[in-house]
């Protein structure tokens, strides 16, 4: 089902009602160009998630930028009404600190005129990944998911930018978007750095995939290479 938007204020406070999918394409798109457009005037921003069946992992993307977003203009953006579907999605992935969640519109409305609380700092793993991405919905998705897990977290959608990266910082590890080791762009530099790293490749398909079950499977994959490079 594609994604439908209504819109409407209440106080200061504008929810959003999503109904449909929000996943990788136009669904993405529609949801990213309505939050920008109601942040030109707008700073109390409420996604009513109740008729939402499917997230993948580029729309958690596209709701991690459009929460940044309104962070970035002094305002917030909150979720309600999650379905338990989308709530084991925040859950798996370890982003339900990152959004406050409220069972109810009347509950999210009177967390908007109080005092919000502050998120826990998750413990850090000491460990640093550079990660690689055309997709920038993906790199704002791992952004968070990686950074609740503990890591230290670089993002880049350019193999320039990486390479310089490299060569000015530590890292452990590197998540590789898909073609892009294989890629005639890749700087010599930058196929030097990898050969000495331990390397992920994302697949074509982690995009579009159930979000919570494509970032369980990546923290999985990077708890264990890490650990092969540790011993």
């Amino acid at each position: 089902m594609p994604l439908s938007l209504a819109t409407r204020d209440v106080g200061r406070v504008t929810i959003v009602n999503c109904q449909g999918r929000i996943v990788a394409g136009s669904e993405c798109e529609s949801l990213r160009a309505h939050v920008a457009d109601l942040l030109q005037d707008r700073r109390a921003i409420l996604l009513h998630l109740g008729e939402v069946g499917f997230i993948d992992s580029s729309g958690l993307g596209t709701m991690v930028r459009a929460l940044a977003s309104a962070r970035q203009v002094r305002g917030d953006l909150k979720l309600c009404n999650v379905p338990q579907l989308v709530r084991n999605v925040l859950e798996m992935t370890r982003l339900s600190n990152v959004f406050d969640l409220h069972e109810s519109e009347e509950t999210a409305l009177d967390a908007f005129y109080r005092p919000a609380d502050r998120a826990a700092t998750p413990i850090s793993t000491g460990r640093s990944i550079l990660c690689i991405d055309s997709n920038i919905d993906v790199l704002a998705y791992l952004r968070e998911l990686l950074r609740r897990a503990g890591y230290e977290v670089q993002t880049t959608d350019r193999m320039s930018d990486a390479t310089l990266l490299l060569r000015v910082s530590h890292f452990d590890l590197l998540l590789v978007g898909p073609d892009k080791l294989s890629s005639a762009a890749s700087p010599q530099a930058f196929q030097n750095a990898c050969a000495k790293l331990p390397v992920i490749e994302l697949g074509s398909e982690f995009s579009t995939r159930h979000a919570g079950e494509a970032g369980a499977d990546l923290l999985a994959v990077i708890d264990s290479r890490l650990s092969q490079k540790a011993s």
